[in-house]
């Protein structure tokens, strides 16, 4: 039987930790010594995500961006962001790529301005396209993807998950409240409501959405949304401490994407945790209950 870490002594001690502990430490490439000092984005003129995606400059390559205030945790980019950087850049340098199949991110150095990013296509071939990509920071390097862009084609094997019994639909799930000064701005983007979820599982799970999402593809907003959570290992910590992703890999389950008023149910969950590692297990449904997105996640817990 696998052991059974403890809880937080209170519920009101555990939301807390989650807050002033987990959510306001760099997750994306900062370093320990980086994750101990200040956490929050102070910047006041914050931008949208459309608006991030309005101001990257195409170049042969792929994208310059100045920066994107607002969306940082700690001193690096909310990994949502990152990751939808790496999908803009294939777009721009390939057009006329298919739909975006599945994805794969490593989260290498911490980035804030001067962001570049270059495409590279490894191989087209008839159906699927890979592209490989590249983003720095001041020069430094940041991140790397690799994207996978596939043409639907007809089936040879069909297996559908059943709809996620939807226990309380989003519009009448109680607001999280983000009005502390220890969460990241990033999060302020981003509507968080309440999902029934027992202690006894190792897993965070809540209907989440884009505050500002007009003219945003539906793909931009499921990627820009799929890392918002903190993981589900926060459940199983025994004390404060920093974590830092690692990396995010995930698959899109259906290339026509549709969801109501923007809403989408997201959750982590951790799979194992040992030697200051975690594997989570990463879910998106839309309000539905129809699976979306399905992913797994890296994280070092320090501490």
């Amino acid at each position: 039987m696998r052991r059974r870490w403890p809880l937080a002594a209170s519920q009101q001690a555990f939301n807390r930790f989650r807050a002033a502990k987990v959510l306001a430490y760099a997750r994306k490439g900062a370093t320990p010594l980086q994750m101990t000092e200040a956490t929050t984005d102070k910047t006041t003129d914050s931008i949208t995500v459309p608006d991030i995606l309005d101001r990257c400059e195409a170049t042969d390559t792929g994208l310059i961006l100045d920066e994107a205030p607002g969306w940082l945790q700690g001193r690096t980019l909310y990994g949502g962001i990152t990751a939808l950087l790496a999908h803009q850049a294939a777009r721009l340098r390939y057009p006329d790529l298919p739909p975006l199949r599945a994805a794969q991110i490593c989260f290498i150095g911490p980035v804030a301005r001067n962001i570049a990013v270059e495409a590279e296509a490894l191989r087209s071939g008839r159906n699927v396209t890979q592209v490989a990509t590249r983003l720095t920071g001041e020069g430094k390097l940041a991140g790397n993807a690799t994207l996978v862009f596939g043409n639907a084609m007809e089936a040879n094997a069909v297996n559908t998950p059943k709809p996620e019994p939807i226990a309380t639909a989003p519009e009448d799930a109680e607001p999280i409240a983000l009005d502390s000064g220890h969460v990241p701005d990033f999060v302020r983007r981003m509507e968080n409501r309440k999902w029934p979820m027992g202690r006894e599982n190792i897993a965070v799970r809540r209907w989440v959405r884009l505050n500002e999402r007009e003219g945003l593809d539906p793909v931009s907003e499921l990627i820009a949304l799929g890392d918002a959570l903190p993981p589900g290992s926060l459940k199983a910590m025994q004390r404060p401490g920093p974590l830092s992703s690692i990396n995010w890999s995930f698959n899109i389950l259906d290339a026509d994407i549709g969801t109501r008023d923007g809403w989408f149910l997201v959750e982590t969950a951790s799979q194992h945790a040992a030697e200051g590692y975690t594997t989570e297990r990463l879910r998106m449904w839309n309000a539905d209950g129809v699976p979306v997105m399905s992913g797994m996640q890296s994280v070092a817990i320090f501490g």
